[in-house]
């Protein structure tokens, strides 16, 4: 027909159909990407443990896992993990003259107690972060318990345990942000008990004293202590 143009419907389509084709791979792979559930390593994943937002009271190093009556667990390997007080416990408590700690070959419970520091003829109960059997006991820290406020996460460690269940256990046990909300929730309580008593805890700098909980009474100092550790 004079003046009409002619146009190949089937060629239109075809260029249509093409293109919808060649956009098919890609929908498909962002489709698996949106459902694919990404397994980590457990030894990578112990290696990439982070804490959170640190606080300027207390340390909270990359690498650890805590427990929530601040203790915390390194893993050395597949089954063995060193175990501590972290630097909460040690400011909150003092400087202790002696530890009394398990012996090589005895079972500790997690979240049970497994050890005790001695300050100022008290005994302060202190809970294991994980189960198992201990394997190891750190000789340079019973003969000088300082270390463990000098350097709670380094050659202040207390023991190691073979840990039959590892995932299990650190899967109980706060790293990362977790860790560090946790230990801001502890620091905001501190904050709360030592209203009125600022002058008496804190350094110049507001710094934190050793042994806070002295510091802020002297006479329930440990049940303070207790409260803290969770055994109260």
């Amino acid at each position: 027909m004079e003046g009409s143009v002619y146009v190949d419907l089937f060629a239109t389509k075809g260029i249509e159909y093409l293109l919808v084709l060649s956009f098919l791979p890609m929908l498909a792979v962002f489709w698996k990407f949106l459902n694919t559930t990404v397994e980590v390593a457990p030894a990578l994943a112990y290696a990439g443990a982070t804490a959170g937002a640190p606080t300027p009271w207390f340390s909270l190093p990359h690498g650890i896992f805590y427990h929530q009556g601040h203790t915390w667990a390194e893993p050395e390997s597949d089954d063995v993990v060193r175990v501590g007080i972290d630097d909460f416990a040690q400011k909150l408590v003092g400087m202790p003259s002696s530890l009394e700690l398990p012996e090589r070959g005895a079972y500790v419970e997690q979240g049970e107690k497994a050890l005790s520091l001695n300050v100022d003829s008290r005994s302060i109960d202190v809970l294991s972060p994980v189960e198992g059997e201990v394997v190891a006991l750190n000789e340079e820290a019973i003969k000088d318990p300082s270390l463990i406020n000098n350097d709670p996460y380094g050659n202040g460690w207390l023991m190691k345990v073979k840990v039959p269940k590892m995932k299990t256990n650190l899967r109980n046990l706060l790293c990362g942000d977790l860790a560090g909300a946790w230990m801001e929730k502890n620091v905001d309580a501190l904050r709360a008990r030592m209203a009125g008593e600022v002058g008496m805890v804190l350094q110049d700098g507001g710094m934190p004293v050793a042994g806070i909980a002295k510091n802020l009474s002297p006479e329930g100092w440990d049940d303070i202590a207790k409260e803290f550790l969770l055994t109260a």
